[in-house]
C-alpha cells in the first residue's frame, strides 16, 4: 500500500473585495501592486513549476517567468534552471503556439490535455511544448503524479477561476495565498476567482490562517489547508520506508516543516544508530535556537513516544524542548512495546496535536511484520 506522489501545491491569486479576478472589459484589471508583484516573483522563484489554465493563457497571455535577475541567478547557482517549468491544462486543445506561454523563456512547457485533443495539439504545437494525455477528462491527481515523476516538488497554481475551483474542490491545495485589492468590481459578467461546488473547507472545517501581511493598499492572506497536513504526513510515511528492518521497534518517519510550508529537517528510525527515533533524528539536524521552530509543525507517522527504555528522554519531551507547538501524526502507538501517551503529554503542554487516522493503514502496512507471530514484548519501540 502506498500513496500517489504529488508536489506541494501553492494556489495564488489577487482578487477584488467582492471576489473577482477581473472585470468584463477588454482591458485587464490591475488588482495588485509592485510590492505584491515582487512577492509573487519570490514565490515563483521558489517553485519548480507554475500552472495556469488554458483560458488564462488565451485571455491574459502570461509569460510566467521570474523577473528578478538576482533570483534567476540564485536558481542557477542552486543547480536549477533560470525559470520554473510552465504547465497548462486544456480540454478543448484551443491553444496558440504564438502565445507568450510558449515563446517566452526557455523553460520546458508541459500541456496536459484531454485524450481527444492530444493528437491535434501535438501537431499544432510541435516542439513548442510537450503534450501529455491526461485522460478523457483532465484528471488532476494524474497530472500531479506525472509532475512529481518529472521532479516537480513544489507547484505554484496561478489560476484562473476554473483551475482554482478544481484544485480546491479536489482538496489538492496545500497553501492558499490570496491578495485582496481595496475595491469592488460588481460585474456579474466578470470572472470570479472560485466557482460554485462542494469544497472540503466549510464552516466546520476552516482553513488555518498563518499570515496576514499589508503590502501598500493590498493585503495578503495566507492559509494552510488540511491537504498540507496530509501531504507532509504522507512524506513522513514514505520516509519511514527507509528504516532498517527491526523485529523489536517500529519503523517511523518524521519531518519538521516551517510555517511557509518548507521542510526544515527530516529523519527516520534507526537512521544514525540502532536506537534513535525518527523525531529525535530530525530534531538532531536542527539548531534548537532556530527561530522557525516555534511556528513549525513536526509530522510523525507514529504518535511521538512518551516513555522509552533506550534513551533517558522520550520524543514528546524533545519536541517540547525544541519549542514546537504543533504535531501531526497518523497512528496511535499500539501497546506492543510500551504504553504510549505522547498525544496526551503534548496536548497537556498546550501543543496543537492533530491526528489523521485515515492514514494509519499506511503506517500499519510499513510495520505489518511486527504483528505477525508476536514473540513477546520487546523493551522499546
Amino acid at each position: 500500500m502506498s500513496r500517489l506522489p504529488r508536489p506541494y501545491v501553492v494556489a495564488s491569486c489577487a482578487v477584488s473585495l467582492d471576489g473577482f479576478l477581473d472585470d468584463s472589459s477588454a482591458a485587464r484589471l490591475v488588482l495588485s501592486n509592485e510590492a505584491d508583484l515582487d512577492r509573487v516573483d519570490e514565490v515563483r522563484a521558489g517553485c519548480d513549476a507554475i500552472l495556469v489554465g488554458a483560458e488564462t493563457v488565451r485571455r491574459d497571455n502570461p509569460r510566467l517567468l521570474v523577473r528578478s535577475d538576482v533570483r534567476r541567478q540564485a536558481r542557477v547557482a542552486a543547480g536549477l534552471p533560470e525559470n520554473p517549468v510552465k504547465v497548462t491544462l486544456t480540454t478543448s486543445g484551443d491553444l496558440d503556439p504564438d502565445r507568450a506561454f510558449f515563446t517566452a523563456g526557455d523553460a520546458p512547457k508541459l500541456v496536459y490535455a484531454a485524450s481527444g485533443a492530444v493528437a491535434g495539439l501535438r501537431e499544432r504545437l510541435g516542439e513548442a511544448a510537450t503534450v501529455i494525455d491526461a485522460g478523457s477528462v483532465v484528471d488532476l491527481p494524474t497530472v500531479l503524479a506525472d509532475l512529481a515523476a518529472r521532479g516537480v516538488r513544489r507547484l505554484l497554481v496561478e489560476g484562473g477561476g476554473r483551475v482554482h475551483t478544481a484544485f480546491l474542490g479536489a482538496d489538492l491545495v496545500d497553501e492558499l495565498q490570496l491578495v485582496v485589492a481595496p475595491f469592488l468590481v460588481g460585474d456579474e459578467q466578470a470572472p470570479r476567482w472560485v466557482g460554485t461546488g462542494p469544497f472540503p473547507h466549510d464552516p466546520g472545517r476552516p482553513m488555518r490562517l498563518v499570515e496576514v501581511r499589508q503590502l501598500g493598499e493590498v493585503v495578503l492572506l495566507r492559509y494552510a489547508l488540511t491537504a498540507a497536513d496530509r501531504f507532509w504526513l504522507g512524506e513522513a510515511i514514505e520516509e519511514s520506508r527507509r528504516c532498517p528492518r527491526s523485529e523489536t521497534a517500529y519503523a517511523v518517519g518524521a519531518i519538521i516543516v516551517d510555517r511557509d510550508g518548507r521542510e526544515i529537517a527530516r529523519g527516520y528510525s534507526r537512521e544514525s544508530d540502532p536506537r534513535v527515533h525518527a523525531e529525535e533524528a530530525a530534531l538532531a539536524k536542527v539548531d534548537l535556537g532556530d527561530p522557525r521552530l516555534p511556528t513549525a509543525t513536526i509530522y510523525s507517522s507514529l504518535e511521538p513516544c512518551s516513555v522509552r527504555a533506550s534513551r533517558p528522554r522520550p520524543c514528546a519531551e524533545l519536541i517540547l524542548d525544541a519549542g514546537i507547538r504543533r504535531v501531526v501524526f497518523a497512528w496511535r502507538e499500539p501497546d506492543l512495546f510500551v504504553d504510549c501517551r505522547g498525544a496526551e503529554v503534548l496536548t497537556g503542554a498546550g501543543v496543537d496535536v492533530v491526528e489523521l487516522p485515515d492514514l494509519a493503514p499506511l503506517v500499519r502496512d510499513v510495520n505489518a511484520h511486527l504483528f505477525a507471530g508476536r514473540r513477546g514484548r520487546p523493551d522499546d519501540r
